[in-house]
């Protein structure tokens, strides 16, 4: 049996589109938000059983339908970092045609997030999990960095099946206003963002590219102390979400 299911995850793991989730949370959220999980091997599946009891009832027959045990040795040559809780799943990305018509939806009560050129998987995958939270239309990267690259899933704990998550070209943005956050910008303080806006964030380092500069509807600037070069890449589009959010009434779009 262990070798039946070994082999069946790495035929599953060379189909387009898969992606490993490594942990229980990345498997929680992909079970909650409608992800197409193929498979799930755990070390201990008793205990996997009670932690998805305790921490998430909803996903807990989707678990108890999926979950196979295997030895850990068997596991960690699937994922040699293994995740405390012992479990991985693989499931199936949804296709960038699912994902762009989503992006594309008219009205949008909620803005798109921008990511130009982002260099580091960790902070991507942050704010994954943040626009997910805010209830964000989605999250665009530009450049060659992959948002599903399985660390930035690690990073957003699989919440990319809550949101749309896509690589695309400037000339590929969904339609809407866009507000670059750049230092040379209005005060944020003095700016409304509309629920439709494209919020647009460059890389600690270079900032935004002049086209994207030239692109924006507005620039938006983020009081900073004197001093202090830039915020983190997650904080600021934290900073961008919240100020959105604020600016509309309670349950009203979004969350």
């Amino acid at each position: 049996m262990n070798e039946e299911q070994l082999r069946a995850w790495r035929t599953g793991a060379e189909e387009p589109g898969a992606v490993l989730l490594d942990g229980f949370h990345p498997l929680k959220h992909a079970l909650r938000f409608g992800g197409a999980v193929r498979q799930v091997l755990t070390a201990d599946r008793a205990a996997l059983l009670a932690l998805a009891a305790e921490l998430a009832p909803d996903v807990a027959p989707a678990l108890d339908a999926l979950a196979v045990e295997l030895p850990e040795a068997a596991l960690r040559t699937l994922a040699p970092r293994l995740s405390p809780t012992g479990v991985v799943a693989l499931a199936v990305r949804p296709t960038s045609a699912a994902n762009r018509a989503a992006l594309a939806v008219r009205p949008r009560s909620a803005p798109v997030v921008l990511l130009e050129n982002p260099r580091n998987l960790g902070n991507v995958g942050a704010v994954i999990r943040l626009a997910a939270g805010f209830g964000a239309a989605g999250v665009v990267t530009t450049g060659e960095l992959d948002p599903w690259h399985p660390a930035v899933l690690r990073g957003s704990a699989g919440l990319h099946f809550a949101t749309a998550v896509e690589r695309l070209t400037l000339p590929e943005l969904p339609a809407g206003p866009l507000h670059v956050l750049d230092p040379e910008g209005t005060d944020i303080r003095e700016t409304a963002f509309p629920d439709d806006a494209v919020l647009a964030f460059g890389t600690e380092r270079h900032g935004v590219s002049a086209e994207l500069r030239a692109r924006a509807d507005r620039l938006v600037a983020v009081p900073m102390r004197p001093g202090v070069s830039s915020f983190n890449l997650a904080t600021s589009v934290a900073m961008g979400l919240f100020h959105w959010m604020s600016g509309r009434p309670p349950g009203a779009g979004g969350v």
